[in-house]
């Protein structure tokens, strides 16, 4: 029985130190609250909101973040507010935040009726004639992602957001997914806009 209770306690300590300490990133996520707001829910539509995501997933945006700050921008992702941000960050707190942050209930947000039956066609289908990836082959039918493979969670997103990171991967100011600047690169201006705003309700 003891051995059993030792094993339990080893196996909840790796957790942690794999997964980051809630607690410990709550106390860590003033600083971040600005943007994203005190529950992970930004306020500000420019800011993506952080509540729900993929642990994985902000594990890597941050590592990604602190990866530019070290390379002078060179390689990772590019932010002038998150480079700030990074400085002081080690990886540790990044496992905290991230586990903070996907351990928050996402707020509810709809998807306007004018681009519901047109972002349907995009996020499910894509275009195969101009060989457009359908959305859901990597964030799922109702845009949760998948966790094991660090794929985003997008549904309930920031429209803004959503559609400036488009942009990013579109023109390659943000290239820390060569997949997602592929698939961009296809995308049109109105299709941007479409998806933008079909993606808040998709739950």
């Amino acid at each position: 029985m003891k051995k059993l209770s030792l094993i339990l306690t080893l196996l909840i300590s790796f957790d942690t130190w794999t997964k980051g300490n809630i607690e410990a990133g709550k106390s860590k996520s003033l600083i971040c609250s600005t943007c994203h707001g005190s529950d992970g829910n930004s306020q500000l539509a420019i800011h993506p909101n952080l509540a729900g995501q993929n642990f994985k997933y902000i594990e890597k945006q941050l590592k990604d973040y602190k990866l530019s700050t070290l390379s002078s921008g060179k390689e990772g992702r590019f932010d002038p507010v998150m480079e700030e941000m990074m400085r002081t960050l080690n990886d540790e707190d990044i496992k905290d935040l991230a586990a903070y942050y996907s351990s928050l209930p996402i707020s509810e947000s709809t998807t306007p009726l004018s681009v519901v039956d047109s972002g349907k066609k995009i996020y499910t289908f894509g275009n195969m004639k101009r060989k457009l990836v359908a959305c859901i082959a990597c964030h799922g039918p109702r845009g949760n992602g998948i966790k094991l493979a660090g794929f985003p969670k997008i549904s309930g997103q920031n429209a803004e957001y959503i559609k400036i990171q488009l942009e990013k991967f579109r023109d390659g100011s943000r290239k820390n997914n060569v997949m997602m600047n592929d698939i961009a690169k296809i995308l049109t201006d109105e299709e941007i806009e479409i998806l933008s705003k079909y993606l808040g309700g998709l739950h």
